[in-house]
C-alpha cells in the first residue's frame, strides 16, 4: 500500500470540513481511516489553555465516554516532557506510563494481551502527535493547538520512523486545517456583521482587515463570477512575498494569469465553495512554486455571494518531495529513463488511442521478420513483423537486447558497463522523435515506443536507433562497440503490455 497516498488523502479531507467541529472530527476520522491506528482522540486547547477532548474516532462507547471531557495544561505539559521524542511526537511506554494514570487527562483503556517481542504495541502505550502551528511572528516557538492521542496501531507494533514522519506530518497540517478553520469562521462571522449598523460594520471590517493582513499564510480576495472572475482585488502580505510581486502588480493579473500551463484545468474545476486544489503559480522570476488553494465565499452586503476569498499555503517543499518519489518509482536509477512498470503503464495508456499498422505479407525469401545485428544497410531492406489490420499507422514497440553486454561487464568492469548503458541511453534518447517513449526494460535491454509510423518508417527507426547504438564508445582509453539485436511489436487494443514486449523481444534475439 502506497502510504503518501494514504497522507495525501488523508491531509486533503482536513480541508473539506464547512465548520470548525467539522474539521476536528476529519482530524480523528484521518488517522483511523488513512494512518493505520484504529483509536484517535483529538484534544483541542481551549481559551483557557486546558484541552478538551473534541473530537474521537474508533469506539463508540470510548467516545461518549470521554468527550467533552477537559484535562488541565499542567497534566497535558507533563505528558509532552516524559517517554521518547520522535521528532515532535511523544510515546510513553507501559513500562512508564502507569505514572499517569490517576490523573485529569480524560483517557481510554484498551485490553490485550502481554507483548511477546520488543516493539509489539502494549495495550497500557501511549503516543501523542502535538499539532502546533508554525508561528510567524517574532514570538519564539508555535502555538499548540491541540494534540491527537492515537491507540492500536493495525501492525500491532510500534510505528516505523515512516509512520511516524506520516503521523507528524498530518499533526501539522491538521493544526493548520484547524486555525485556518478558525479563521474562516471568524471571517464569516465579521462580514455577517458588516450588515449592522455603521458602526458594527468598521468594527467587523477592521476585524477582517487584521485577520487578512497579518494571515501568517497567503489570502487573496477576487472576483467570482462574470467576465472578470479570478481577477485579483486585493492580497496580503504574505501572498505578495510568496510570489515576489508587489501588491500593486497583483491586482492586473487574475489566478488564471499567474497558474502554471498545466495547472489551469485543476483551478478551472476547483469549487468556489470550500474548494481546494494543489497548482503552481508563477514567481517574478519565472519559477514556480507549488501552493495549495483553499476557497471561500465572502458575502457581499448588497448583492449576496459575489466575492472569493483564497487562502494559498506553500506546499513547494513537500510537493517536490513527493514528486521526487514518485518519479524514483517510475524511472530506472542509472540512466533515469522509464523503467519496466513505467513502460507497461504508458503502453497501456496507448493501446486504444493509436490505430493500428497494416503491412504487406513479407518479401519472398525472407522467412526471419526480425531486425538482428547485421550491416544496417543490409537490415534496412528486410521486413519486421507487425500484425495485418485496416489501420494505415501504429503504435511501434521498438526492444533492443544488447549483444555481449555480460562479457563487456566480465573484461571491463561493472563500472565500465554501467557508462555504456548510460552512452547508449543517451544516444536513444537524443534519436527519437519529442513524444517517443525511450526505457530500460532489463539490464541490458532497450524499449522505444513510437506512435503513428508507418511500416517503413518504423523499420527505418529501428534501423536509425540500431546504428546509434552500434557507434564506438570511448572507455578511458579503449574504444568499445556495442551490437544490439532490434525487433519490432505493434500494439493492439486488447493486447497485455507484457504480450507485446514479450513479442518484440523474441524478434530481437
Amino acid at each position: 500500500m502506497d502510504k503518501s497516498h494514504d497522507l495525501q488523502a488523508a491531509v486533503q479531507a482536513l480541508h473539506l470540513g464547512r465548520s470548525v467541529w467539522d474539521t476536528l472530527q476529519s482530524v480523528a476520522d484521518g488517522v483511523v481511516a488513512h494512518l493505520g491506528y484504529q483509536l484517535a482522540c483529538v484534544n483541542l486547547v481551549r481559551p483557557d489553555g486546558d484541552l478538551v477532548v473534541a473530537a474521537f474516532a474508533g469506539n463508540s462507547a470510548a467516545e461518549a465516554l470521554i468527550t467533552g471531557r477537559v484535562g488541565s495544561r499542567e497534566s497535558w505539559e507533563r505528558r509532552l516532557s516524559m517517554g521518547q521524542q520522535w521528532g515532535d511526537l511523544r510515546f510513553i511506554p507501559h513500562t512508564e506510563g502507569w505514572v499517569l494514570d490517576d490523573d485529569d487527562v480524560p483517557q481510554w483503556y484498551t485490553e490485550g494481551p502481554e507483548p511477546r517481542f520488543e516493539d509489539e504495541w502494549h495495550p497500557s502505550d501511549r503516543l501523542f502527535a502535538p499539532m502546533y502551528y508554525p508561528n510567524a511572528s517574532t514570538v519564539p516557538g508555535d502555538e499548540l493547538v491541540g494534540v491527537i492521542s492515537v491507540d492500536l496501531p493495525l501492525t500491532r507494533r510500534r510505528p516505523r520512523p515512516d509512520e511516524r514522519r506520516n503521523l507528524q506530518e498530518f499533526a501539522l497540517q491538521a493544526a493548520i486545517a484547524i486555525t485556518n478553520s478558525r479563521l474562516r469562521s471568524n471571517m464569516q462571522r465579521a462580514l455577517v456583521r458588516m450588515e449592522g449598523e455603521q458602526k458594527a460594520l468598521r468594527a467587523s471590517e477592521e476585524s477582517f482587515r487584521q485577520a487578512f493582513e497579518y494571515a501568517p499564510n497567503g489570502m487573496a480576495i477576487s472576483e467570482m463570477g462574470g467576465d472578470q472572475h479570478g481577477r485579483i482585488l486585493q492580497t496580503n502580505d504574505a501572498l505578495c512575498r510568496m510570489l515576489d510581486r508587489p501588491a500593486a502588480a497583483m491586482r492586473r493579473y487574475s489566478f488564471s494569469d499567474l497558474v502554471h500551463p498545466e495547472d489551469i484545468g485543476t483551478l478551472f474545476t476547483t469549487s468556489p465553495e470550500g474548494g481546494y486544489a494543489e497548482v503552481r503559480l508563477g514567481r517574478r522570476d519565472g519559477t514556480y512554486l507549488w501552493v495549495s488553494l483553499r476557497n471561500s465565499v465572502v458575502a457581499d452586503v448588497s448583492d449576496g455571494p459575489r466575492l472569493l476569498l483564497t487562502h494559498i499555503e506553500d506546499i513547494d517543499d513537500r510537493k517536490r518531495r513527493e514528486l521526487d518519489l514518485a518519479h524514483r518509482a517510475s524511472h530506472d536509477a542509472l540512466t533515469d529513463l522509464p523503467n519496466a512498470a513505467e513502460l507497461h503503464a504508458r503502453i497501456e495508456s496507448q493501446l486504444c488511442t493509436v490505430p493500428e499498422q497494416k503491412l504487406d505479407a513479407p518479401a519472398p525469401g525472407l522467412d526471419a521478420p526480425f531486425l538482428d545485428d547485421a550491416d544496417p544497410a543490409e537490415t534496412a531492406h528486410r521486413h519486421l513483423w507487425a500484425p495485418a489490420t485496416d489501420h494505415p499507422h501504429g503504435l511501434a514497440v521498438m526492444f533492443f537486447a544488447l549483444r555481449d553486454f555480460k562479457a563487456l561487464n566480465t573484461h571491463f568492469g561493472y563500472d565500465a558497463g554501467d557508462s555504456v548503458l548510460i552512452e547508449v541511453a543517451r544516444r536513444l534518447r537524443q534519436a527519437v522523435r519529442e513524444g517517443d517513449t525511450v526505457a530500460r526494460y532489463g539490464g541490458d535491454e532497450f524499449v522505444v515506443l513510437a506512435a503513428g509510423l508507418a511500416p517503413a518508417d518504423a523499420q527505418t527507426t529501428a534501423v536509425a536507433l540500431q546504428t546509434q547504438i552500434h557507434l564506438p564508445i570511448i572507455l578511458d582509453d579503449q574504444i568499445v562497440r556495442m551490437h544490439a539485436g532490434a525487433g519490432i511489436a505493434w500494439a493492439r487494443c486488447g493486447q497485455a503490455p507484457a504480450d507485446i514486449l514479450r513479442t518484440a523481444r523474441e524478434h530481437a534475439s
